[in-house]
């Protein structure tokens, strides 16, 4: 997927109130920039860390730029959690997640009490894919989450009950690290996360991640990386 253009490279002073940054672009200028992560970001959004944002003219805005990628251990991170679903999107109809080629794609699909990201259908066969944005990396291990979170515990549950009435239920990491090899649940931040991970997969759920190919021109779908529980 494309990114915005130009981006104007920065060091970050701040995160502050989950959605501002303060930035000071090469030139000494400090800007406040639009962060679109709910998340804690609590290995990215360190301050000194290089940043790229993107700039928008439209009067409508209340902030002129926005935060777009963070370097971290040298490698280009995508934070901007509202851009992970089209990614995921553009790699499923380019057959570029081999586990699901050919296959009808419906984005945003309301299931039980929840809004799933994907609904894809073959032939068949009936599959719900929910997209999660991974950007916590320890040793080589991917982990998700970065806070507790009651909503990503909620959509393990209607995927499982999706399993139960026949349907394919696939929880998708989409891992923004470039160094990570593996993923695991992040028990030590959120345990209930990890145990309902688990107790889902062992009746049927599928996790898959895949890690991101992130520049400052393009942000793709690039490997396959295992899932250890």
């Amino acid at each position: 997927m494309q990114l915005p253009a130009p981006l104007l490279e920065g060091h970050l002073l701040k995160r502050y109130k989950r959605f501002f940054a303060d930035v000071e672009l090469a030139d000494g200028t400090v800007v406040t920039a639009h962060t679109p992560n709910t998340g804690s970001m609590s290995q990215c959004a360190i301050p000194g860390f290089k940043v790229l944002i993107s700039a928008n003219d439209d009067p409508k805005r209340k902030l002129k730029y926005t935060l777009e990628l963070i370097q971290v251990n040298g490698h280009w991170v995508d934070t901007h959690t509202l851009r992970t679903n089209r990614i995921v999107e553009e790699a499923l109809s380019q057959n570029l997640i081999h586990d699901f080629s050919d296959y009808r794609v419906q984005p945003e699909f309301s299931f039980g009490e929840s809004r799933i990201d994907f609904y894809l259908e073959k032939d068949d066969e009936k599959v719900l894919l929910e997209v999660k944005n991974v950007t916590l990396c320890n040793n080589g291990i991917a982990s998700l989450p970065d806070a507790v979170t009651k909503r990503g515990q909620k959509h393990l549950l209607e995927l499982k009950s999706a399993v139960q009435k026949g349907w394919r239920g696939v929880i998708f990491y989409l891992v923004q690290r470039a160094e990570a090899t593996s993923f695991t649940p992040a028990d030590g931040i959120d345990a209930e996360y990890g145990r309902l991970l688990r107790e889902v997969v062992a009746a049927g759920v599928e996790p898959l991640a895949y890690r991101t190919l992130a520049t400052p021109e393009e942000n793709r779908v690039a490997w396959r990386i295992p899932v250890i529980l």
